[in-house]
C-alpha cells in the first residue's frame, strides 16, 4: 500500500482504453477508468461528471460533483479524474472543478450504472 493511502482509496488496476484520436471520446473513456471507492461504478456512469470541455487540448476543463458533499476522499477523486484525463495522448493539462450545483442524485446515473447496482 502507498504511504498515506487508505484501503478504501485503493483502486484495482483498470485497463486503459484504445485511443480513438477523438479527444472528447478519449477523455470520456479515460474518465470511465476512475471508480468511486464505495460504489463499484465509474464516476462518469455515476453521473458525477457535469461538464467536459475539450475545446482546448492544452487544458481539459472538467466539472464534477460527489455523491455526498462530505466525501472523505473528495481530493483524491478529483486528482484521479485529472490524472485519467492526462493519460489521453496529446493532452497537456487538465483542471477538475468540484461543483455541487445541481446536487447529485441517482437519476443522473447511466442505465449501465443502474443495472450494475441492481436499480433497473
Amino acid at each position: 500500500m502507498i504511504e498515506g493511502e487508505t484501503p478504501v482509496m485503493r483502486q484495482s488496476p483498470v485497463e486503459l482504453p484504445d485511443w480513438t484520436g477523438d479527444l472528447e471520446t478519449d477523455v470520456t473513456a479515460a474518465i470511465r477508468t476512475v471508480f468511486d471507492p464505495e460504489i463499484p461504478v465509474n464516476v462518469y456512469d455515476l453521473g458525477l461528471i457535469y461538464r467536459l470541455d475539450v475545446s482546448d487540448r492544452d487544458l481539459i476543463d472538467i466539472d464534477m460533483t460527489l455523491t455526498a458533499p462530505g466525501c472523505p476522499v473528495a481530493g483524491e477523486m478529483l486528482n484521479r479524474v485529472r490524472k485519467a484525463a492526462l493519460l489521453v495522448p496529446g493532452t497537456r493539462d487538465a483542471k477538475v472543478n468540484l461543483v455541487f450545483d445541481p446536487p447529485w442524485d441517482p437519476r443522473k446515473m447511466s442505465d449501465e450504472a443502474k443495472l450494475e447496482l441492481g436499480m433497473l
